[in-house]
């Protein structure tokens, strides 16, 4: 669950709770003040009552009229407390005379408030009915339920929809960050998270992770330089010793000749360091223009390896045009049927095709192949599979991710495509404008070194 949507329904949980607190609250409040309201107007209705009574008796005449109750005995009233009783304590008076009204409709008992008041007159004390009808209190209750049932569930949904756009907008920024950060790569430390205008700990973070992606990149670009300044320093003393050993006397031919074989290994490693320093660098590539892949694929394919008993066939599209440097397709090509004739059992096939606005490479071996768990590590640096060869004769573990960086330098990409018996590798380069289409299979050039 997102920190959206979790604080979504933290915020509504509360809302909800406050408001149903509030709507309890409320109800109690206005039900005691209702019921207060309604039993004042009782009282006051049975002071009127008495009011009147004065009003129209005279001295000696109690007058005794709706709503009163004759003193049958001293401050008592008469058992029951539904109707009055008239004068002369025989029979209640009518319902209407209870409820207040003359002639009026009857309210239902629960309808109704009555309350007794006693007052003393000079024929003794005399109780009074006050009556007060509750329908407005009940209809103030009615309207309020009406009100908050539909009420309260709008609001929440309000609530709800404000705060997810809310906690949406203050994330977006964090949602930025996140998506630069996973497309930042070892080649692209000298990218930045974008900074929001805002002061809070947004911004604060976006600050801290470009803080921390500027000591990454001088630690990476350091290591880089020393890896470079490494190889090319190591060249000229390689190169010296090797042309010694090859001067060397008839007598320590033997000894020399063996090595001479590890300088040239060392040659070979301190060349791939340099140029993997300069692929890391992203150096402009060195006398770019625009070549024919296919010419370039054969040139390199045909050369000889050191398995004379693996053959490599072709089926080449020609006139493909692609724009980049020859000396590292070369070095691309060469790798990718190297590593294919060091681990094929009898045949390698390369093949060049253009499906779309792409030329596609594929350098195929019958060999033990790659398993799917080891088709993303193939492309670390120093990895060998096979652990069982000799540094000697399994390479040094670079060929394939120079390769991979040589695409990637062209604007194309390597990878291993799942294929049985044996593995495919597959480079990926995009086509210049002036690039020919050809249907699959239409003027296809084969051939078997």
């Amino acid at each position: 669950m997102g920190v959206r949507l979790r604080t979504t329904l933290t915020a509504t949980a509360a809302v909800a709770a406050a408001l149903c607190l509030a709507s309890i609250a409320l109800f109690t409040a206005l039900d005691s003040s209702l019921t207060a309201s309604t039993k004042e107007l009782a009282a006051n209705d049975a002071k009127e009552q008495m009011r009147q009574l004065k009003a129209e008796s005279g001295p000696g005449n109690p007058g005794y009229g709706k709503g009163m109750v004759p003193p049958l005995e001293k401050g008592a009233v008469p058992p029951g407390g539904k109707g009055p009783v008239p004068p002369g304590g025989k029979g209640p008076v009518p319902d209407s005379a209870a409820t207040g009204e003359d002639g009026g409709p009857l309210l239902p008992d629960e309808a109704v408030l009555v309350v007794r008041r006693t007052f003393e007159t000079e024929d003794g004390p005399v109780t009074v009915l006050g009556t007060a009808s509750k329908a407005p209190a009940l209809a103030a209750m009615t309207t309020l339920r009406d009100l908050l049932i539909p009420g309260v569930p709008a609001l929440l949904t309000v609530v709800a929809l404000f705060t997810w756009l809310a906690v949406g907008r203050v994330l977006r920024p964090v949602s930025a960050i996140r998506a630069k950060v996973a497309d930042i790569t070892a080649y692209g430390l000298h990218e930045r998270v974008p900074e929001p205008d805002t002061r809070d700990e947004i911004a604060a973070l976006a600050r801290t992770v470009n803080a921390t992606l500027d000591r990454l990149q001088i630690a990476v670009d350091a290591q880089r330089q020393f890896v470079a300044d490494a190889a090319h320093e190591l060249r000229s003393p390689l190169a010296i010793l090797r042309t010694r050993l090859e001067l060397a006397l008839p007598a320590e031919k033997p000894l020399a000749t063996a090595a001479l074989d590890d300088v040239a290994r060392l040659q070979s490693l301190s060349a791939d360091l340099l140029l993997l320093a300069r692929l890391d660098a992203g150096e402009p590539l060195s006398r770019a223009e625009e070549l024919d892949l296919a010419q370039v694929v054969a040139e390199e394919a045909v050369r000889k390896r050191p398995r004379p008993d693996v053959h490599v066939y072709l089926d080449l599209t020609p006139d493909l045009l692609v724009n980049g440097s020859a000396d590292q397709l070369r070095r691309l090509v060469a790798n990718l049927v190297d590593n294919a004739v060091r681990h094929a059992s009898t045949s390698v096939r390369v093949t060049l095709t253009s499906p779309g606005d792409h030329a596609v490479l594929d350098v195929v071996d019958d060999g033990p192949g790659i398993p799917p768990e080891h088709h993303a590590i193939v492309f670390d640096r120093f990895t060998r599979l096979d652990h069982a060869r000799t540094r000697d004769t399994g390479g040094s573990g670079l060929g394939l991710p120079i390769a991979r960086d040589i695409a990637r330098a062209h604007g194309g990409t390597l990878q291993v495509v799942p294929h049985s018996p044996g593995a495919r590798l597959r480079a990926v380069f995009p086509l210049s404008g002036r690039s020919v289409a050809y249907p699959p299979g239409d003027l296809a050039v084969r051939a078997r070194v």
